[in-house]
Order: C-alpha cells, then sequence, then structure tokens
C-alpha cells in the first residue's frame, strides 16, 4: 500500500497548483509566438481556469485540520464538487463575456490535468516521493503465560 502523510500531501497539490500555472504561461506563451494575442490570451484563460479551479480544491480539501477520516473525505467530496463549480462557471464567463480562441483555451486547459495525473503518477510510481508501506498486520491472539505487546511485557 503507498501511504502519504498529511504535509507530504499537502506540499504536493499545492505543488501540482504551481505546476499548472508554469504550464499555464508556457502555453500562453507557444500560442503567442505561434497564432498571435487572442490565441495566447485564450490559453491563458483555459489554464488559468484549471488552475483556480484546483487551487480552490486544494484550499478547500486541506483546509480542515480534522483527525476524523468522514470529515476529511467530506472535505475532498466538497473540494471536487467546487472545483467543478469553479470551472463550469469560469468557462461559461469566457465564452459569454470573451471573444475567445476555444481550441486555445482547450488546450491550456487540458494541458493543466495532464500536470495534475503526470504529477499523481510521480508522487505514487514505485521510487517516487511517497512512502511503501505495509498495513500493519493484527497481532495474534494472545496465549496463556506469553506477552503480546510491549505493554504486557512491561507488567
Amino acid at each position: 500500500m503507498t501511504v502519504i502523510d498529511l504535509p507530504q500531501a499537502r506540499r504536493l497539490a499545492f505543488g501540482v497548483v504551481l505546476g499548472q500555472a508554469a504550464v499555464t504561461i508556457v502555453a500562453a506563451g507557444l500560442a503567442w509566438a505561434v497564432c498571435g494575442g487572442r490565441p495566447a490570451f485564450s490559453a491563458l484563460l483555459g489554464g488559468g481556469i484549471g488552475t483556480v479551479a484546483s487551487l480552490v480544491m486544494v484550499l478547500v480539501a486541506f483546509g480542515g485540520r480534522s483527525a476524523d477520516a468522514r470529515a476529511a473525505l467530506g472535505a475532498f467530496y466538497r473540494g471536487e464538487v467546487l472545483k467543478l463549480v469553479v470551472v463550469i462557471g469560469l468557462f461559461v464567463v469566457a465564452f459569454k463575456a470573451m471573444k475567445v480562441a476555444p481550441l486555445a483555451m482547450f488546450a491550456a486547459f487540458t494541458a493543466t490535468l495532464f500536470v495534475y495525473w503526470i504529477a499523481l503518477s510521480a508522487a505514487l510510481w514505485p521510487g517516487g516521493r511517497a512512502r511503501n508501506e505495509k498495513l500493519a498486520e493484527p497481532a495474534p491472539p494472545a496465549k496463556a503465560g506469553v506477552a503480546n505487546t510491549v505493554r504486557d511485557r512491561a507488567s
């Protein structure tokens, strides 16, 4: 089983957001060099939508300090729902309020999604930053007269 502790997961999540911002800037620069101003601005919008949505998810998911697994899972679900709402809302605003180049905008947005998958696979791949640990196996039942734990031995 692969385990990532909370501080490491938080760093990884914010690292993904920074990587998405960097990819957005690179995509906008490439669009500027190849196609000009409107596609560059559209790429900046598309990548920005992906980056902002991921940032919202990370802030909601890692905002609490709960040790309760159910509360942590709930925070991740709320973060994902809010991320989806942000993506849909920002795309609607972009299409309604601005004249955009859809291909450049969706290409940069898609590039931000690849950053997430690349970072996740790098973190969870054997030899990545995550620690590989086995689940603790339950101790066998105590036999009469045999100490099973450190506390039993100290008694």
